[in-house]
């Protein structure tokens, strides 16, 4: 019987090289039984989505179908997806829906803008009214929520002046005001490396600041074409610079055909700026046009990931099969930020 080795080919996909033949056929490895998981129901669930809804708002707890979002509504954590449902990138790993950038005018400005409603309009105004609009609906969840601790992100908006960062600092400035108590989590896209984006969100002060590198640097071309991560890199190091306060976070998945070399080395890098969080999941494939697993890693493997990551310096690392970005992340900043940072945004704690 010959020896079998999985490996990724040029259209991305995964196949099963069989040595003795050398022939190539299409390989997804079956599921593991500790990510069969049912998904989370009952009273609390249904209220926050009924509550959810009425607010036209979006969640990427539901949107992903995450196995921990009963966990997390439970702790008093939800995370909101702003600014639409629809990006301009199109990683390899994510099924949100794509959206096609516009020609840009003779000032550089893009003629169309998309709204967070979905709708595209020329007038600037309008698409700020609506920012604003949706940033009050945001707060106004969060303090019928009770919540303790948000997270918000965004799909990647190219079409945008600033990458949309005008966005969550309406967010952020919105939540500080109406729900003085409840710390402030953004997990944002790249901007396309624009240094004053950066500096808006976090001038606005939110508690953690998130960027994911999302993979490996050798694996980009194929599952993050449109992004660079060197530029995510920076992202991070760039908030660190402008408030030293500030808690940074970032994350990346495994089982897209790394090793484990390249996941030291971006442990590393991540070191290097200074990032204080660490998140590891298990990248789960979301439908046919997205690459598929290349491998499930034990729950052990994720241990021992934990172990090194702690040992680089990371303040906080959450490192499991079913762990996504926001997982216990009311915890990690219950215990992460500085006393110093929540005098300044008058926040008491016991």
């Amino acid at each position: 019987m010959g020896h079998h080795r999985i490996i990724v080919g040029h259209d991305g996909q995964c196949y099963v090289k069989n040595q003795d033949m050398q022939s190539l056929s299409p390989k997804r490895p079956s599921k593991p039984p500790w990510l069969r998981v049912k998904l989370p129901s009952g009273p609390v669930c249904d209220h926050v989505k009924r509550l959810i809804q009425s607010k036209n708002l979006h969640t990427v707890c539901e949107e992903a179908r995450c196995p921990n979002l009963g966990e997390c509504w439970g702790c008093g954590t939800a995370t909101f997806l702003i600014l639409g449902d629809s990006c301009t990138r199109s990683c390899r790993f994510c099924s949100v829906k794509h959206m096609e950038r516009f020609p840009a005018d003779h000032h550089g400005d893009f003629l169309l803008l998309c709204s967070p409603s979905g709708r595209y309009s020329a007038n600037r105004q309008q698409i700020v009214d609506e920012q604003a609009r949706e940033a009050q609906d945001l707060t106004d969840a969060v303090v019928a929520m009770n919540l303790k601790h948000v997270v918000v992100t965004s799909v990647t908006r190219d079409d945008l002046p600033g990458g949309g960062a005008s966005a969550f600092v309406q967010v952020i400035n919105c939540v500080h005001v109406k729900a003085p108590g409840c710390t402030v989590e953004v997990l944002v896209p790249d901007f396309g490396g624009k240094r004053s984006s950066v500096a808006a969100v976090v001038q606005a002060t939110p508690d953690i600041f998130g960027h994911n590198v999302e993979t490996v640097p050798r694996l980009y071309p194929a599952v993050r074409p449109q992004a660079r991560y060197r530029r995510s890199l920076s992202v991070l190091a760039v908030a660190k610079e402008i408030d030293p306060l500030v808690v940074t976070k970032s994350g990346f998945m495994v089982g897209l055909g790394e090793n484990r070399e390249e996941v030291i080395e971006v442990m590393e890098n991540l070191r290097t700026v200074n990032c204080d969080i660490l998140t590891i999941g298990q990248y789960l494939c979301p439908g046919k046009e997205q690459l598929p697993v290349v491998r499930y890693y034990e729950p052990e493997e994720f241990i021992a990931m934990k172990e090194v990551a702690l040992e680089l310096g990371f303040r906080w690392v959450e490192s499991g099969p079913l762990v996504r970005s926001s997982y216990r992340a009311e915890a990690q900043a219950a215990a992460l930020i500085s006393g110093k940072k929540q005098r300044q945004r008058g926040i008491s704690r016991p």
